[in-house]
């Protein structure tokens, strides 16, 4: 994707470290999930800590769209009148979902099985997404789902289609994909049964029991079958740890600095993050565990520490596939070597995210190797230049905090979207110390 001219750039300083306490935004995938159960349950869900990014207001918006009335979001607080199973109403006009593949991906499911057409698409991003991977299965179960030829955006979805249950075994681990089928099979004659070959992100799972609805797991196969209800309630959603990877990281690497990070989610299927980054060296401790609505949340405490080079275990790929912008500057300021294998999911991301990582970093003179499925990193001093972020959030902030690191300053390129997962993120690293400056229309 060709730079936006009018996309907001980020010009940060060499040096400094970060400090203090701090809480970043609400966790994208569990924001995502409250609008979409809440709106099929019965009565009014209130939620608490919502993530007022424009992914997660892409699918507030798409239910508003089919008739369910949602009050906010204000300071966080969304209150959502559900309309039931079978409540929705068909969208006057295409559901543009902006750069959301989680709204896509999840959406797809959910509407295959109403009695109504309704079509998805998305930003140039989005567009360039690979869908089959939720369309093929879908299909298996009765769905009506036209692609472009390519298989990408937009989703023309026919309604009222008769599913039947299946017991799909992914060939990928993607919790967008369980989601999805799950959500399908609320609809669907029989039992829904999805197998994964890796554990990812279990929130989905959570949520529907957290709202009543029966399902069962089995090692790495959840199922439930249609006929069940969805019961009002609320959520507190926490802190996003995708988020605070970028602060993980980048008080790992700047000498002196010692910052904890409140109330993040530390779900087990998620925490892959702060396990890779302890088996580099990292001085990572939790306190104030406790259970918050289904979710385990904690206090993180990160301080500066000295970083190895490691061969990143493949079990913890799919437990950090979202966090990997902010590990490969982890790797380019560890010592030695560090080898990612097992990752072939990062190419079809926001971006192309190996290949852009090992361009920006090779822009700082990093010796960074793209493979087939993840890349080869040597650690090594960083220097100063201007990366492209190709419109991809994860990686505008990861290379922000490589400049804690870095012999002069980063300038980071087209960072709108940034704004998808962490509004605020600007005033929050500098508020910790991070010497950033927001450019806008640069």
């Amino acid at each position: 994707m060709t730079q936006n001219k009018t996309s907001p750039v980020y010009t940060v300083e060499p040096g400094g470290n970060l400090q203090g306490r701090l809480r970043v935004p609400g966790d994208k995938s569990i924001s995502h999930r409250s609008i979409m159960l809440g709106a099929l349950a019965e009565g009014t869900t209130r939620v608490s800590g919502f993530l007022e990014g424009a992914d997660n207001l892409a699918t507030l918006n798409a239910f508003r769209a089919m008739g369910v009335s949602i009050d906010g979001p204000k300071a966080g607080q969304v209150v959502i009148e559900g309309v039931g199973l079978h409540g929705l109403k068909a969208p006057a006009a295409p559901l543009d979902l902006g750069n959301s593949g989680t709204s896509m991906r999840l959406l797809a499911g959910l509407l295959a099985a109403q009695p109504f057409d309704s079509t998805l698409l998305g930003d140039a991003s989005l567009n360039k997404r690979p869908m089959k991977r939720v369309t093929d299965p879908l299909a298996q179960m009765g769905a009506n789902i036209h692609t472009s030829e390519a298989g990408t955006p937009p989703l023309q979805i026919h309604g009222s289609q008769s599913l039947h249950g299946i017991h799909y075994a992914m060939p990928v681990a993607s919790a967008q994909v369980k989601s999805c089928l799950l959500l399908a099979g609320l609809y669907a004659e029989g039992e829904t049964c999805v197998t994964e070959p890796a554990p990812t992100r279990d929130h989905t799972e959570q949520m529907l029991q957290g709202f009543g609805y029966p399902l069962q797991r089995d090692g790495a196969t959840a199922c439930l079958s249609s006929g069940g209800k969805l019961s009002a309630c609320n959520i507190d959603v926490p802190a996003d740890i995708s988020s605070a990877a970028f602060f993980l990281v980048g008080a790992s690497i700047a000498p002196g600095s010692d910052i904890t990070l409140e109330h993040v989610g530390i779900n087990p299927t998620r925490v892959g993050v702060i396990t890779i980054l302890r088996q580099m060296g990292a001085d990572i401790t939790l306190s104030n565990e406790q259970i918050v609505g289904g979710e385990p949340v904690a206090d993180v405490r990160v301080r500066s520490a000295p970083l190895k080079g490691i061969h990143i275990p493949e079990d913890q790929v799919p437990l950090a596939i979202d966090e990997f912008p902010a590990l490969f500057i982890a790797a380019a300021c560890a010592e030695g070597e560090t080898v990612l294998t097992g990752a072939r999911e990062l190419r079809v991301k926001e971006s192309d995210r190996i290949q852009v990582m090992a361009d920006g970093l090779q822009v700082l003179g990093v010796d960074a190797r793209p493979t087939e499925d993840g890349m080869v990193i040597h650690g090594s001093p960083l220097g100063s230049g201007a990366v492209e972020s190709h419109g991809d959030h994860r990686i505008a902030m990861a290379f922000t905090m490589a400049a804690l690191r870095a012999a002069g300053p980063i300038r980071v390129r087209d960072c709108e979207n940034v704004a998808t997962s962490f509004p605020g993120f600007v005033d929050l690293a500098a508020g910790a110390g991070l010497a950033i400056v927001q450019e806008d229309n640069a």
